[in-house]
């Protein structure tokens, strides 16, 4: 390739580039003269293998990366970051190899240019399954080298800082997933700076009306705050300088993003948002911040529940201050935060300032170590996730965590989201321990499963090596880990009763034929396994259970050629024994709501493919023309089946009083369950009873009913088809 065309690339006269003179300069801060040179070498790598290509903006395309590499630079990231930076489209819209990479740079540099590109060889059903499966791999390669997202977040940023070129519903399109993945991600890493330049960006792109009318409204605000501001701040400087404490004092702007989403999910009005006035004071020592905060709240009275202490109990993403809410002079709410230096960096540059300090500071220690939690559930949620739109539905949820704090018997703190239940809390401490949850305490009493937890509480978890998770679990919980490890659980489960059932259809009909799965020859298996693009006969057992395959075409599929020529002309015999249902197949074998079977009732069944099949009363009106399919399943019930039955019944009874306690007693003395009832008044003398009831079998019901036509109150009672 020809060299490019000089270090520099000539400016617009319109609007100054930053250039790669203007990076080495800037490095030159923090870097050594060799590493500042390994940077100058693969921006010249970098220039020659893009040299031609030109972004939407119509400039040369080497200006975005070496755009990215300032963003880093400026949160002081080591300069083999700051290489892949500059080099982290190569791989994707060049013809440039990792290996070549490799090759020229090493290993770790090529391995970080190799994370942050999107997975291009691959064939994918949807754009949407496409970007999802390229933030996959970009997360999983992230839980080796977490300076892979930070690439991504200024590669992210820089597109966010030209947009503009785009067309208005792709603006909106990259704007909100940007909101609703990136930005998180920067606050979850602790990255302030990028965090909040991202969320500004998204919002004048994704609101472009209300963040002019908001920018307008915060400028015309800002001129007349400036006198109360001055003599707060005066008032906060003077009084830390009376009590000997060397400290800097800030007034806070709040940036529009956080104005806007303040006043919508408060319901607040712009001035009730504009008048906090917020400040900032950064202090020496950590046992300063203590006397810091006593002097404030002298200065003026504290609101009393608004007191944070980030510092004894920092956030998940390493971020430690004191918070406080003032009454300030006329009332005026004013917002204090209280931190040190090291603090105050931390709070700005999160993860990122691991690396440049990584030999003498403890604090970026500790961040570096709560971020490593976070990508070791990463790869625990995507053990668990089925595909990749699902492993990004779990980020999703982890990325909004408003956290609560609790603690376990031995005084570890546990960091869930908000909202978090007992069974998140499980699935925290241990995915083993999660699965095997059968009860908890909560400061030492007895809690169900489902309670919500809230800061400074205690939980204990009681376990049982033969529990197991339930379906009802994802009605509640909110952690990613907790939902990924139940339903990876329930994937299984639900996997192994579709072979079981499979086994069973497909057996049935190859008995016909004198044969069963197991005495197929592999060699007539594999042409049928290779046709239906299957791995193994479990695999295309779980279709016929899922209802995928019908069992009697595999089966005439099977025994093709694995009879003789004159039983190959034979129709399958039909009258056949119909398949026997216990009741407790689980998730693949499910009983129809619109008419509820009883073990009793006359049924058959109909394939849903996906989930199984269906049981219905043969009398259902909504069989409509199955039977003319290849859908339709004869079954019948076991001698002796066994479970829970939910049926529905209506009574009419007179409106007298105590009317639904007798009928519901009667239900209760009779052994049945009661899962749900509704109260519907008719004519204002009578009402309407309907119960769901949990049942063995149709004479049980018949039983119940019986009972219940001896009350006096019940007029009428009939069973719901």
């Amino acid at each position: 390739m020809s060299s490019p065309a000089g270090a520099q690339v000539s400016q617009s006269p319109n609007k100054p580039r930053f250039l790669i003179s203007d990076l080495c300069v800037y490095l030159e801060s923090y870097l050594s003269v060799e590493q500042i040179r390994e940077v100058y070498r693969a921006y010249v790598f970098s220039a020659e293998a893009h040299e031609g290509q030109k972004r939407l903006t119509g400039e040369p395309y080497i200006y975005h990366p070496l755009a990215v590499a300032r963003i880093l630079a400026d949160i002081r990231l080591d300069f083999r970051c700051i290489m892949a930076a500059i080099m982290h489209d190569v791989l994707e819209d060049t013809p440039i190899t990792k290996e070549q990479l490799e090759a020229e740079f090493g290993e770790e540099v090529a391995t970080l240019v190799d994370g942050v590109s999107k997975l291009n060889q691959i064939n994918f059903p949807s754009k949407a399954e496409a970007q999802a499966a390229s933030f996959r791999k970009m997360l999983l390669a992230m839980t080796q080298d977490i300076r892979i997202i930070l690439i991504k977040l200024a590669d992210r940023l820089h597109n966010m800082r030209t947009l503009e070129v785009m067309r208005p519903e792709k603006c909106r399109r990259i704007a909100r997933e940007t909101l609703e993945i990136y930005a998180p991600i920067a606050h979850r890493l602790g990255i302030y700076s990028l965090r909040t330049e991202l969320e500004e960006l998204c919002f004048a792109a994704y609101w472009p009306m209300r963040y002019r009318a908001l920018k307008e409204a915060v400028r015309t605000a800002r001129g007349n705050r400036k006198e109360v501001m001055g003599n707060i701040d005066a008032a906060l400087v003077g009084r830390l300088e009376q009590e000997g404490i060397v400290g800097v004092v800030r007034g806070r702007e709040k940036h529009l993003y956080s104005i806007y989403t303040k006043m919508r999910d408060k319901k607040l009005s712009f001035s009730e948002v504009v008048d906090v006035y917020a400040f900032r004071i950064i202090v020496d020592r950590l046992d300063t911040c203590y006397r810091a905060l006593g002097v404030v709240h002298n200065l003026y009275k504290p609101v009393p529940g608004r007191f944070k202490d980030y510092i004894a109990i920092p956030k998940a993403n390493g971020y430690q201050s004191l918070h406080t809410l003032l009454f300030g002079p006329h009332g005026l709410p004013i917002e204090i935060q209280i931190r040190t230096v090291e603090m105050d960096r931390m709070a700005e540059s999160g993860i990122a300032a691991h690396w440049l300090y990584k030999s003498s500071d403890n604090q970026s220690s500790e961040a570096h170590a709560d971020a490593s939690n976070w990508l070791k559930n990463l790869l625990e949620l995507q053990k668990d996730a089925g595909d990749s739109m699902e492993f990004l539905e779990h980020v999703k949820v982890d990325l909004f965590p408003d956290e609560v704090y609790v603690f376990t018997p031995r005084g570890k703190i546990m960091v869930l989201s908000k909202g978090a239940t007992v069974i998140d809390f499980a699935y925290a401490v241990h995915s083993d321990v999660g699965n095997h949850t059968v009860a908890a305490r909560v400061d030492r009493h007895m809690v169900p499963l489902r309670t919500r937890l809230y800061s400074g509480q205690t939980v204990e978890i009681i376990t049982s090596d033969t529990a197991n998770p339930s379906a009802a679990w994802l009605n509640f919980v909110v952690t990613g880990k907790a939902r990924a490890n139940i339903r990876g659980y329930l994937k299984n489960l639900r996997h192994q009763e579709a072979v079981t059932l499979g086994r069973r259809l497909l057996n049935k009909n190859l008995a016909q034929y004198d044969l069963n799965i197991d005495t197929i020859p592999a060699s007539r298996l594999a042409p049928v396994l290779k046709d239906f693009h299957l791995d193994s006969s479990d695999a295309l057992l779980a279709e016929i259970g899922l209802g995928n395959r019908m069992p009697l075409l595999v089966a005439r599929r099977l025994t093709d050629s694995a009879t003789d020529p004159a039983r190959e002309e034979m129709p399958p015999e039909t009258g056949s024994a119909p398949l026997a249902i216990t009741g407790t197949e689980g998730m693949v074998v499910s009983f129809a709501k619109c008419c509820r079977p009883l073990p009793g009732d006359e049924i058959v069944a109909i394939f849903n493919p996906g989930k199984g099949i269906v049981v219905h009363r043969q009398e259902c009106r909504n069989l409509g023309d199955f039977r003319k399919t290849d859908s339709w399943l004869d079954v019948s019930w076991e001698k002796d089946p066994v479970g829970d039955f939910t049926t529905e019944i209506k009574v009419d009874v007179g409106n007298k009083r105590g009317a639904l306690a007798s009928v519901a007693s009667a239900i209760s003395e009779m052994g049945a369950n009661i899962k749900n009832v509704i109260m519907e008044e008719r004519d204002g003398l009578t009402s309407t009873l309907h119960f769901v009831v949990a049942v063995d079998s149709r004479i049980h019901l018949a039983n119940i009913m019986r009972r219940l036509r001896r009350l006096k109150t019940v007029l009428r009672i009939y069973r719901v088809n």
